[in-house]
């Protein structure tokens, strides 16, 4: 039952500029050897392509993760997921994921791609069980580790009443 507590407490809400410190902390925790630097996040936070949310309870900032569409494409990124170490296992990645899933739908994406690290095997498993397929491989993209990435793609199925 403290599984379904905790997960109860928990919100998502769209990122704002002001969440960049929180989120910056939670990405170099997560990504210690490649993690995106504040620029650049900074520009994905204001960048009309993407939709950026964050997931917390209370004050703290438990997870984040964006989305990026192009006006008029019909194809997606999920450009990053991170999940707080202390909130992992609660079934925040998969709701935070499928609600990307669904901000890329609204606008527009009818297929959804993304990179995994080769040697990030909960995520791979997350992303299967979500519908996605290995496409190929990125060798040694992720660096300074030498980590190949995992290229995987989703279709969308369209919106009802569409």
């Amino acid at each position: 039952m403290a599984h379904a507590d905790a997960a109860d407490a928990v919100s998502f809400r769209e990122a704002v500029v002001a969440d960049l410190t929180a989120i910056m902390a939670l990405e170099h925790e997560s990504f210690p050897s490649d993690a995106w630097s504040e620029n650049m996040m900074a520009e994905e936070l204001a960048s009309p392509h993407g939709r950026y949310l964050v997931v917390e309870r209370g004050d703290d900032l438990l997870g984040y993760g964006g989305v990026r569409v192009v006006q008029g494409s019909h194809e997606g990124d999920i450009q990053t997921i991170a999940i707080a170490e202390s909130a992992r296992g609660l079934g925040l990645g998969r709701t935070l994921l499928r609600t990307l899933l669904d901000a890329g739908l609204d606008r527009g994406a009818r297929e959804i791609f993304l990179e995994v690290r080769a040697d990030n095997d909960v995520a791979h498993a997350l992303y299967v069980s979500e519908g996605f397929v290995e496409l190929g491989r990125r060798p040694r993209y992720y660096q300074p580790d030498d980590v190949d990435a995992i290229v995987m793609r989703r279709h969308l199925p369209p919106k009802e009443n569409a």
